[in-house]
């Protein structure tokens, strides 16, 4: 049976925790006090509702908030994490996986979103290769022609079967 009560307790333990942590002004937690930081407590919630409450329906709105939260404190400290709309839909591919594990629904999503957070963060490698594979296809394209010709050899000649 599942347990209603782990969301609403973990979030209030966790936002005591918070809270407690800003009144007593500890300077070693204070770039974290910060709305981002509460997100991520609820995120916390959910995922344990979903892990632990086998309620697996939360994981999905876990990971999205939980990711979420972490993203927004992470990428103004760090220089190599993407501050781009495809680490969003990454995360949001990341949660649809992650519940497609425990009930089997949500592949299709998970991966749609996957592509398209790869089709994002990496928009620039992409236009360079796909730029290179055109210059390719434009000299293999001038002799489209000669596949014709030899299709057409092959069904009349190599081609027994049919008659």
């Amino acid at each position: 049976m599942k347990n209603q009560n782990i969301v609403p307790g973990i979030i209030l333990i966790g936002f005591g925790i918070y809270y407690y942590l800003l009144q007593i002004n500890l300077v070693l937690f204070d770039q974290f006090f910060t709305w981002p930081t509460l997100m991520a407590i609820v995120g916390i919630a959910f995922l344990v509702q979903g892990y632990r409450g086998k309620d697996y329906d939360s994981i999905l709105p876990g990971v999205i908030l939980f990711g979420f939260g972490c993203h927004l404190h992470i990428v103004g400290r760090l220089d190599i994490w993407p501050d781009h709309l495809g680490a969003f839909i990454l995360i949001m591919a990341l949660a649809f996986l992650l519940r497609y594990q425990k009930t089997g629904t949500g592949l299709f999503h998970g991966i749609l979103f996957l592509i398209l957070a790869a089709m994002l963060l990496f928009y620039d490698q992409i236009t360079i290769w796909l730029a290179n594979i055109e210059s390719g296809l434009a000299a293999v394209w001038k002799f489209w022609p000669i596949a014709l010709v030899l299709i057409g050899i092959y069904l009349l000649f190599f081609n027994k079967g049919r008659r």
